[in-house]
């Protein structure tokens, strides 16, 4: 099983994830308490471990600034985690070879389904709020995955915890976990939490 750090923003976060070694680090474009300019993921990026491969998280971005950051950072993966309709990827399609994640918000098993109609390279589904897209901490019901047959790689997100990532969540078959909040203290990420989540993810895989 894959692991996806996201919401990293800092150099001491880069140093974290360079000792860590998770397979992608996410860097949020979008408002957000862990935005991220532009200017300084471009040097964060430069400074992550080449065997890293760096995410850039959007929600529904204007094309021309998405392919301005895209050119700008050289993110090697685009997840979009917005409101994103299959012309909007189609259009990201058309300028960019890069690989593209869409992002689910999901409440019931129809949203989960409903993935399979979008001309992407993996899914990412998160648990539904009101207030936010994404990076709320709130629990994703992985119940709703039961017999649910999805074409692509799935990425799960939501509220995990270093407890949560266990045989239930392997269960799914998913592809990789996505952990935010769950490898911070205080709202900063943790060293300590990000090597108990890489410990975690080799003993389930």
């Amino acid at each position: 099983m894959k692991i996806k750090m996201c919401g990293l923003r800092r150099f001491l976060d880069i140093e974290y994830a360079n000792i860590c070694m998770p397979d992608y680090v996410g860097f949020i474009f979008a408002d957000s308490k862990r935005k991220v300019e532009v200017d300084t993921a471009k040097i964060l990026i430069e400074k992550l471990n080449k065997n890293i491969q760096s995410v850039g998280v959007f929600v529904n971005e204007p094309l021309d600034t998405l392919k301005n950051i895209i050119e700008k950072t050289d993110i090697d993966i685009i997840q979009l985690h917005g409101d994103e309709t299959k012309e909007y990827i189609e259009e990201v399609r058309s300028f960019t070879k890069k690989e593209i994640w869409k992002a689910f918000r999901v409440e019931e098993k129809r949203q989960i389904e409903e993935a399979n109609q979008y001309n992407v390279h993996k899914y990412l589904f998160d648990s539904f709020s009101k207030e936010a897209y994404g990076g709320t901490g709130k629990r994703l019901n992985l119940e709703l995955f039961n017999g649910v047959k999805l074409e692509k790689p799935f990425f799960l997100a939501g509220g995990f915890t270093v407890e949560q990532i266990n045989e239930e969540l392997k269960k799914t078959k998913s592809y990789g976990v996505d952990i935010s909040s769950g490898i911070e203290t205080d709202g900063w990420k943790d060293l300590n939490k990000m090597k108990q989540v890489m410990e975690q993810i080799r003993r389930i895989s």
